[in-house]
């Protein structure tokens, strides 16, 4: 087992079958498309998976079939937070026995203002529950939607005790300036900003990569930076940081659902998990109007949107 590759990630959404449960085997063909469009790999069952939404049974078996499918161990990080730890060993447990040792990791975010001893005791139980020295815990820090912010004084703490197995951090809070200053707070330590916006800064300046939402509608783009040098790069980049920004207008899971309603032809893309709600009408076409300015040849899109 190794640490997860750097590069590019997708915060993969999840496809909702007839039953209104998880629909894994679409799950697992979906995520291997984008890996096949030039991602490094995806980060299935977290925020824009809406992870927190979905059944315990439901994530406790999507590792066994990413791995029938034979998508490599380095290139799947599953979300596998919980407010109740023990849950948390649960999941990830299925993870690691399937053969998909990086895990991503919320901290117990329904109770406010845990103090840092606590976090700790949290990850702690988590990587002692596990019980293996191969399991490689990345941290995730989402303060505007989990309430509970993971401190930067926490990280040498949980390194001394555990070392690589504290693998590194997903930093969702859109500081990058944060972002940057975790990435210098330990060794061995991979820093994923969730904004492909500065992929290449990213990059540049100590980072793993990035793991995004967005890259669900722009992973061709994102190797298009990725691969590219000078000016070209720089073009690259831009058209992420456009594709990002039109797309952030909207509630993103039901966005990125609504582009690959489109891509695929198949509506039934458009539905989430409650409480959350498909896009509407008038915000959709919004988006694709928004999307069509940019010019959707650029991402690769153009000839897979269905017309209006």
């Amino acid at each position: 087992m190794s640490k997860a590759r750097k590069g590019v990630y997708a915060a993969t959404i999840t496809p909702v079958a007839t039953d209104g449960t998880p629909d894994i085997p679409r799950l697992v063909g979906y995520s291997k498309r984008l890996i096949e469009e030039g991602l490094d790999g995806v980060a299935p069952a977290g925020t824009t998976g809406e992870g927190n939404s979905l059944p315990m049974r439901s994530r406790m078996e999507m590792p066994a079939a990413f791995a029938e499918a034979g998508l490599a161990g380095d290139q799947v990080i599953f979300g596998t937070g919980s407010c109740a730890a023990d849950d948390a060993v649960l999941m990830t447990k299925a993870c690691v026995e399937a053969g998909y040792n990086n895990v991503l990791v919320l901290p117990p975010f329904y109770l406010k203002n845990a103090p840092e001893d606590g976090l700790f005791a949290y990850y702690a139980r988590l990587i002692e529950g596990v019980g293996t020295g191969d399991l490689r815990v990345y941290l995730y820090h989402f303060p505007q939607m989990s309430m509970t912010p993971i401190p930067l004084t926490l990280i040498p703490r949980l390194k001394a005790e555990f070392g690589p197995v504290i693998a590194g951090l997903k930093d969702s809070s859109g500081d990058f300036e944060g972002s940057l200053a975790y990435a210098a707070v330990a060794d061995d330590f991979d820093v994923f900003p969730s904004n492909e916006g500065v992929l290449l800064e990213a990059l540049e300046r100590g980072c793993g990569g990035v793991i995004s939402a967005t890259t669900n509608a722009s992973a061709s783009l994102a190797r298009r930076a990725l691969s590219a040098s000078g000016t070209n790069a720089q073009q690259a980049q831009r058209l992420l940081h456009e594709v990002r920004t039109v797309i952030s207008k909207h509630p993103l899971s039901a966005a990125l659902k609504q582009i690959e309603a489109w891509r695929s032809g198949d509506d039934s893309w458009r539905m989430v998990f409650p409480p959350l709600v498909p896009l509407a009408r008038d915000r959709a076409e919004a988006l694709r109007r928004d999307l069509e300015e940019i010019g959707l040849e650029q991402i690769g899109m153009s000839k897979e949107l269905a017309a209006p």
